[in-house]
């Protein structure tokens, strides 16, 4: 080997190395890397050497010649590039990029998996193909042959250039697939089952403006107020509008019974304009504002259904002397009552469910996280199912009620105008007044006292012997409906009720649900009203009926003065 290498002032070096039949011959003194080379005999292969562009892995100085470089082993390529190294020139490594390093790393691991793979199938077959083959291999061989010789015919079916150990595994597995799919797509999509866009109606209500100033949207059905013997008025339940009132209530019926009934908007609902600083007190004046505006002179009756029977419990604490009685169907109270016991607050919450529990919880506490709830449901634009919406639980009656067309059309345009305005403040003040404080309890509504009369010798007397008592409050009728079979409103809310307030007559029915009796039922509506106003008497008479006893009388007296003339 003959290596000729310029120094850095431009004078070459010679280095002479011999290598023959083993024996060692020099022509200088030899330094240690060329008695290592020595030792390797010359296998006679040339790798050529590249430094600059054609090593990736090194790269010359600018200060460094290379003349002539001739290398016939790998170790002595190693040897040169380690003396050149240590002779002066300086080789930069050129760094790895990271994308490389993930390259190489999924590389090896790819490697090492199909290794791994090799060698389980190894031990696999070394382990199975045994002589003879395990009780287990032979038992399964003889299933699969017989299952084989029973089904061969399906191979026909085949064509001709497959091969049924592959054909068949391939259509079994996309058998396994299409039968997952039919699975997860029970039923087929189509037009009804794809959301409804929520539609806004242009504006229809009749307005009647309140001593504040405020707007109120109401709707009248009915015989008209001249002719009236019977008016009712009915603040709605929540996410529901004027529109509700009794529905599916016939106008013949009231017609027969002689029944103006009125219904309006609550404040920020429908038409109405919302109101600053609502409370109970405020829903009872907005009440007898309306009914001041729109004509009723005489006392009326309240309807107060669900969440709308909050309302009228605050008409008959703050405006008693204007109401003729009351008329309650599956009405709420308020679940934080202070006068329940705790198995009448265990028998109202049992039947609720874990949502609905969670956004009274959250009406009490933070009322301004059902802003998320309320938007992304029943103001989100879409139509949906009531009891999402309003996270009920409903009895088997009320499943089958609310799935009848009729009931999806009222049910759908009452929300489309509840929601018109798509403000979410007044629904989170809505539910804040149900679980909040009333300002008043139900016992109060009727109170019994003592009988006091007036002096001293009276009051001296009740002080020594047992006095009289009187009922004070709101004396008129009070009729509660109440379906034993709702899921919305608990049974024992009744039972509350009748224990507060026991001159309140409470109508228990079996079977019935929160929407069954109330919604859609034209025998249930005749017996309410029969209940309420007795035989039907139809509406007044608007013309002017003429006494006949007077009319004669008359007569004869301007007889008797003519005559006498």
């Amino acid at each position: 080997m003959s290596v000729a290498v310029m120094d850095d002032d431009g004078v070459g070096v010679g280095v002479g190395v011999g290598v023959g039949n083993g024996k060692l011959s020099t022509t200088s003194s030899l330094s240690w890397q060329e008695e290592l080379a020595s030792l390797v005999e010359t296998s006679g292969i040339q790798y050529p050497l590249q430094y600059g562009g054609g090593n990736p892995l090194y790269q010359q100085d600018q200060d460094a010649t290379i003349t002539t470089t001739t290398i016939t082993t790998p170790t002595e390529q190693v040897l040169f590039e380690f003396s050149k190294g240590v002779g002066g020139v300086d080789h930069h490594v050129v760094e790895e990029s990271f994308k490389d390093q993930v390259k190489g790393f999924l590389k090896a691991s790819a490697e090492m998996i199909q290794e791994l793979g090799k060698g389980c199938k190894d031990v696999i077959q070394q382990s199975i193909a045994t002589h003879p083959p395990p009780p287990f291999v032979t038992k399964f061989n003889g299933y699969c042959k017989k299952f084989s010789r029973r089904f061969r015919f399906l191979n026909d079916f085949l064509p001709e250039d497959r091969d049924p150990a592959h054909a068949w595994p391939v259509v079994f597995f996309v058998f396994i697939i299409a039968l997952a799919m039919l699975g997860v797509c029970t039923e087929p999509r189509s037009l009804e089952s794809m959301p409804k866009k929520v539609h806004i109606h242009p504006p229809s209500a009749t307005l009647v403006q309140l001593p504040d100033g405020r707007h109120m949207a109401y709707h009248e059905q009915g015989v008209p107020a001249d002719r009236a013997r019977f008016s009712l008025v009915s603040p709605h339940s929540f996410l529901s509008s004027r529109f509700a009132g009794i529905p599916g209530i016939k106008e013949s019926l009231l017609e027969e019974f002689g029944v103006r009934l009125i219904t309006y908007d609550l404040p920020g609902f429908g038409e109405s304009d919302p109101h600053p600083n609502r409370d109970l007190n405020t829903s009872a004046v907005d009440m007898l504002h309306l009914a001041d505006a729109v004509g009723v002179n005489d006392k009326f009756w309240v309807v107060g259904y669900s969440g709308g029977g909050m309302h009228a419990w605050a008409a008959l604490t703050y405006i008693p002397e204007r109401l003729a009685g009351a008329a309650m169907f599956a009405p709420i109270v308020n679940p934080y009552d202070s006068s329940m016991s705790k198995e009448e607050k265990y028998k109202i919450w049992e039947r609720w469910t874990p949502r609905r529990k969670l956004m009274y919880f959250l009406a009490r506490t933070f009322p301004s996280l059902l802003t998320y709830s309320f938007s992304r449901s029943f103001l989100s634009g879409e139509h949906g199912q009531l009891e999402k919406f309003l996270s009920l639980s409903l009895g088997k009656k009320d499943k089958t009620w609310i799935e009848d067309p009729t009931f999806q059309e009222f049910w759908q345009r009452d929300l489309e105008e509840s929601i018109r305005q798509g403000k979410i403040r007044p629904f989170i003040e809505e539910v804040v007044l149900q679980v909040t404080k009333w300002g008043f309890s139900l016992g109060n509504i009727q109170v019994q006292r003592k009988r006091h009369g007036k002096g001293f010798l009276p009051w001296l007397k009740s002080m020594y012997s047992q006095t009289e008592l009187e009922w004070a409050g709101f004396l008129g009728p009070i009729h509660v409906w109440q379906g034993m079979d709702d899921q919305v409103v608990a049974p024992a809310t009744a039972e509350f009720v009748g224990r507060l307030i026991p001159g309140a007559t409470i109508h228990k029915l079996p079977g019935e649900g929160h929407f069954s009796y109330f919604c859609f039922c034209d025998e249930c509506h005749r017996q309410i009203f029969s209940t309420l106003f007795g035989t039907p008497r139809g509406p007044l008479n608007s013309t002017v009926e003429v006494d006949q006893a007077s009319f004669e009388e008359e007569f004869e007296e301007v007889l008797f003065t003519h005559t006498a003339i």
